[in-house]
């Protein structure tokens, strides 16, 4: 993954709701060009895997929970400074702190169901899309 690419993950609460297309063209608006996207439904060991960063923290089985609750979107983005932009789009991990306008500020309703992840740095958005995208996909 270059440098003018990042990885961003639409979670269950935003797909089941009906908000998929909406954050869909929020991103596209802001000139984020899609370069991989794709609907698909975690396993808990998979979801165990992706956010095992985090398995030591008291919040850890509630976030499987929800991951693996219904379908997720996984996308690879592309646009100059990609990382921090799409930061600025989605806002603070706290809905209730989050910049008005901002994804998590429209559609997320707590820190565990805030709408939308999105990478903090090239290497994580690397080891983050290469979770979800093989490079088979990602250079057809």
């Amino acid at each position: 993954m270059r440098d003018n690419q990042t990885f961003t993950l639409i979670k269950p609460d935003v797909v089941s709701d009906g908000h998929l297309g909406e954050i869909v063209q929020s991103i596209q608006d802001a000139g984020f060009k899609i370069i991989a996207i794709k609907l698909t439904r975690l396993s808990r060991v998979e979801a165990m895997d992706f956010y095992g960063v985090h398995k030591e923290k008291p919040f850890f089985g509630k976030l499987i929970d929800f991951m693996i609750s219904g379908p997720i979107v996984p996308m690879i983005l592309e646009k100059e400074n990609a990382i921090e932009d799409f930061r600025q789009l989605i806002g603070a991990t706290n809905p209730a702190l989050a910049e008005k306008g901002t994804i998590r500020e429209k559609f997320g309703t707590s820190i565990t169901k805030n709408a939308i992840h999105g990478s903090d740095s090239i290497d994580n958005a690397e080891i983050e899309g290469s979770f979800y995208f093989s490079k088979r996909e990602l250079f057809v």
